[in-house]
C-alpha cells in the first residue's frame, strides 16, 4: 500500500456538525397566580409546576394575577418577532370590569387613555356578553350593588400591565383578566394549567 493511500485511510474523520434543535412553539393555558417564569425565589407558583419542557422561555409575559394564553418558544428570532413592538402583534383578553361602562369611557378606552408612561396607542374595544370560562380560584369578589360588564380589548403595545392600567385611567377597574389569543395562535378549548405544541 503507497504512503499516499495509507495517509488518506489514516485521516480522523471531522465530526459532524451538532443539529440545532427543532422549533417549539408552546401554547399554555396560564391559571391565576401563576407567575410567567420557571424559578422564583419566594417559592411562588411558576410555569415549572406545569410545563416539563427544556429550552423553552416565554414569548412576552402575563402578570401572575391575569389569566389565560401564554407562548413559549425555543426559537430566539420566532421569540422576537412574537413580542418586538415593531411588529405590533395583536393580544386579544377578555376583562371583567367594575361598573357599567358609559360611551364616553369607551370611547376613551378606544382612542387609547394617558397611563403613568405615556399614551396608549388606540384599542379595539367592544362589550360582551360573560363569557363561558372555567372558575377562578380564588374567584372574583362579587358585590350585590355594583355590576360588572365583560369586555373584548385588543391592543398592539405589551406595557405592564397595560389592560388594566387602560381600564383603570377611565374609571373601570378590572376585576378579571383573561387573554385569549396573540396574532393568530388563540387560546381555544385548552384547560387552565394545560399546554399543547402548536
Amino acid at each position: 500500500m503507497s504512503n499516499a493511500r495509507r495517509s488518506r485511510r489514516a485521516k480522523p474523520r471531522r465530526p459532524a456538525a451538532p443539529q440545532s434543535a427543532p422549533t417549539r412553539l408552546i401554547a399554555f393555558n396560564k391559571p391565576y397566580n401563576v407567575l410567567s417564569q420557571f424559578t422564583d425565589a419566594n417559592e411562588r407558583a411558576t410555569l415549572a409546576d406545569y410545563i416539563d419542557c427544556p429550552g423553552v422561555y416565554p414569548a412576552g409575559r402575563l402578570d401572575r394575577d391575569s389569566e389565560g394564553l401564554l407562548l413559549l418558544t425555543n426559537n430566539g428570532r420566532l421569540n422576537a418577532r412574537i413580542t418586538q413592538p415593531r411588529r405590533k402583534t395583536e393580544k386579544r383578553y377578555w376583562i371583567q370590569v367594575e361598573g357599567q361602562p358609559s360611551a364616553d369611557q369607551l370611547a376613551a378606552l378606544r382612542a387609547g387613555p394617558v397611563i403613568k408612561d405615556g399614551p396608549t396607542q388606540p384599542a379595539r374595544i367592544q362589550v360582551i356578553d360573560p363569557p363561558s370560562l372555567w372558575p377562578r380560584t380564588p374567584p372574583v369578589r362579587y358585590r350585590k350593588t355594583v355590576p360588572t360588564t365583560w369586555l373584548e380589548v385588543t391592543i398592539t403595545e405589551g406595557r405592564n400591565r397595560q389592560v388594566r392600567r387602560m381600564s383603570a385611567a377611565v374609571g373601570l377597574p378590572t376585576l378579571r383578566l383573561v387573554r385569549i389569543a396573540i396574532g393568530r395562535w388563540t387560546l381555544g378549548n385548552l384547560a387552565p394549567g394545560a399546554w399543547i405544541d402548536v
